[in-house]
C-alpha cells in the first residue's frame, strides 16, 4: 500500500518513451519518478492521453530491479446500474492481466482509479463515498488474480481521495486538490516528449456525434431525397458498380477540397470549417454510397500518406451528418474514421470511433474486427497490406482491354497464280512438248484401275433418301461423316480467267473455288 507520508518508489512512465502503452517492459534511460498519490492522480491524463470521465481505470505495474514501472492500461465506463459493477470490475481486471500475459509480461501490481464528476446537488466527497464499493470490487478482482492493487484513487470535482491510506485522519475528508494542469514534473516530461492531453472523452466524441441543431433537418431531407434515387441503384446488380464509381470519385474530389482548405487552430473551429466545405447533397450521396461494403472497403485504402488526414476529416464530417433516423448509417463513416486513426497511430480516437460504430450497429463486422485488433495491440500494417493488395487488384481489373471486331474480315486465301508462270526448259527425255488439243478438248484425268479418282461425288436427292426399312443414322448432328472433310480443312484457291483447275471446269468469272465441292 501507499502511505501519504511515505514514498511509493520510482515508477518509470512507459508513455513518455512514445512506445505503445500496452506494450511490455522496455529499457529506457530517462525515467520520471512518481512518489505520492497526488503525483499518481496527476499522471492519469498523461497515461491515457485524455482526461477520463465516468471511468474505471486500471494501470499495470511491472517490477524491474525493485522499481515499479507502468505497463498496460485498461478503461471501462462506470455502469449506471450498481448491479453491473462486479461484472465490470471482473472484465476490466481479467482483460488487462490477460493482455499483459499475452505480451509476455504479467503485472506485479495495479493502480486503480475511479473518476466521475458530481451530479446535480452532489459533492465530490459524496461521489467518493458512493464509488467506494466499486473501488473495493476492483481491488478484490485483481487480488483474485494474485495481482495486488498498491493504490486506489477517486478523482472528482478537481480533487482526489485515496482508498488505501492506512492512517486514519491522514487524508482530508473533502479530498486533496489536484495540481494545476501542466505544472507537474510528469507534465513537463510529456511536453518534452511531444505527448498531449486531448481533453475529455466527451469532447472527443462530440466530433463524431450527429448534429442536433436546426440544420440537421435540412440534412435529413437531403438524405431522404438521395435515398429515393441511390438505394434502388445500389440494390440493382447492373448499376451497383456505377454507383460505387460515382461515390469514390465524389469522395476523392472532396478530400482534395479539404486538403486545400486553410488550416485553423482548435478542434471545434476545424470541424466547423469542414462542415462548411461539404454541402448536404454531397454528404447524403456519400453516406448512402458507403453503405455498400465493397465501396467502403475501397474507400478504406485512403489510410496513409498525405491523403490520410483529409480523409479522416471527411469521415468525421459524414458521421456528423447521420442525423435522425439515419443514425445507423453512421457505422460506415465511423468505422472508416476509426481505421484511418488507427493506421496513422492515434489509438485513442480509433478505439472511440470504432466503439461508437458498434453502438450504431452492433453487428457491423468490420468495426468489430478492427476494434478487437486495436484493443489487442496488433500492428495495423497487416490490414494495410490487405487493402493495398485489394487496391492494386482493382486497378488491374479496370485496365482497358483491346477492342475486338465483332465481325472480323476473313483472311485472304493465298493465291496460286499460273497466268504468268514461266515454264521450265524441257529436255529430250521429256518427250515432245504438248500442243493445243483439237476441238478445245480438255486433258482427261488419270483414273485408277477401279475407276476411282479419289474425289467425293455430290449426292443426288435420290441418294439422300433413306431406303424403306433402313435404320436411321447414328451419327449425331454436327459430327463429321466418313469420306467428307470438315469445312475448316478445305483449301481455297483463286483462279484467274482461263485458268484450269485439276478435276473440274474453270469457275465462272474467276471466283474462288473450294476443292472437294465436286
Amino acid at each position: 500500500m501507499t502511505n501519504h507520508s511515505e514514498t511509493a518508489g520510482p515508477f518509470g512512465n512507459d508513455d513518455i518513451s512514445g512506445h505503445d502503452p500496452s506494450a511490455g517492459p522496455a529499457d529506457h534511460t530517462a525515467q520520471v519518478t512518481l512518489r505520492t498519490p497526488a503525483e499518481l492522480a496527476d499522471a492519469l491524463p498523461y497515461l491515457l492521453g485524455y482526461r477520463p470521465e465516468d471511468s474505471m481505470v486500471l494501470v499495470a505495474l511491472h517490477d524491474r530491479g525493485g522499481c515499479g514501472r507502468f505497463g498496460g492500461r485498461a478503461r471501462l465506463g462506470i455502469p449506471a446500474n450498481e448491479e453491473d459493477w462486479e461484472a465490470a470490475a471482473r472484465q476490466l481486471a481479467r482483460g488487462l492481466v490477460a493482455g499483459s500475459e499475452r505480451r509476455g509480461a504479467r503485472p506485479e501490481g495495479m493502480v486503480a482509479y475511479v473518476c466521475q464528476e458530481p451530479g446535480p446537488g452532489e459533492s465530490g466527497r459524496e461521489v467518493k463515498q458512493r464509488l467506494t464499493r466499486l473501488a473495493q470490487l476492483m481491488r478484490t478482482e485483481c487480488g483474485s488474480l494474485d495481482v495486488p492493487v498498491v493504490e486506489a484513487l477517486c478523482v472528482s470535482d478537481g480533487r482526489f481521495w485515496s482508498y488505501c491510506c492506512p492512517v486514519k485522519g491522514c487524508c482530508p475528508e473533502d479530498g486533496s486538490p489536484m495540481g494545476l494542469p501542466g505544472t507537474s514534473v510528469l507534465a513537463a516530461a510529456a511536453t518534452y516528449a511531444g505527448l498531449q492531453v486531448r481533453g475529455t472523452l466527451k469532447e472527443l466524441r462530440a466530433r463524431l456525434q450527429p448534429w442536433e441543431s436546426a440544420v440537421a433537418l435540412d440534412q435529413e431531407i437531403a438524405l431522404d431525397a438521395a435515398g429515393m434515387s441511390l438505394v434502388p441503384r445500389i440494390l440493382d446488380e447492373t448499376t451497383r458498380e456505377e454507383v460505387a464509381q460515382e461515390t469514390l470519385v465524389l469522395a476523392e474530389r472532396i478530400i482534395r477540397r479539404f486538403a486545400a482548405a486553410a488550416p485553423v487552430s482548435g478542434t471545434h473551429p476545424a470541424d466547423v470549417r469542414d462542415d462548411g466545405l461539404l454541402d448536404a447533397d454531397e454528404a447524403a450521396t456519400l453516406v448512402l454510397g458507403l453503405q455498400d461494403r465493397t465501396t467502403r472497403d475501397r474507400a478504406a485504402a485512403w489510410m496513409e500518406g498525405d491523403v490520410a488526414g483529409p480523409a479522416l476529416r471527411l469521415w468525421r464530417a459524414l458521421a456528423r451528418r447521420c442525423v435522425g433516423p439515419y443514425s445507423e448509417h453512421a457505422a460506415a463513416p465511423l468505422t472508416l474514421a476509426g481505421w484511418v486513426a488507427w493506421s496513422t497511430g492515434d489509438e485513442l480516437e480509433a478505439r472511440e470511433a470504432l466503439a461508437m460504430a458498434l453502438g450504431a450497429d452492433p453487428d457491423y463486422l468490420f468495426a468489430r474486427l478492427l476494434h478487437q485488433a486495436c484493443n489487442e495491440g496488433l500492428d495495423p500494417e497487416a490490414v494495410r497490406r490487405c487493402l493495398r493488395a485489394q487496391d492494386t487488384q482493382k486497378t488491374q481489373d479496370i485496365q482497358p482491354t483491346p477492342v475486338r471486331q465483332s465481325n472480323p474480315a476473313p483472311r485472304q486465301a493465298p493465291v496460286e497464280s499460273t497466268q504468268n508462270a514461266v515454264p521450265a526448259p524441257r529436255t529430250p527425255a521429256d518427250g515432245p512438248a504438248p500442243g493445243p488439243r483439237p476441238g478445245g478438248q480438255r486433258r482427261r484425268r488419270t483414273r485408277s484401275a477401279d475407276g476411282d479418282d479419289h474425289r467425293p461425288t455430290a449426292r443426288t436427292k435420290a441418294d439422300r433418301r433413306r431406303p424403306a426399312g433402313s435404320r436411321p443414322r447414328s451419327t449425331p448432328p454436327g459430327a463429321a461423316r466418313p469420306g467428307l472433310r470438315e469445312a475448316s480443312t478445305r483449301r481455297t484457291r483463286t483462279t484467274g480467267p482461263g485458268d484450269t483447275t485439276t478435276g473440274g471446269a474453270p469457275s465462272e468469272g474467276g471466283g474462288p473455288r473450294t476443292e472437294g465441292d465436286g
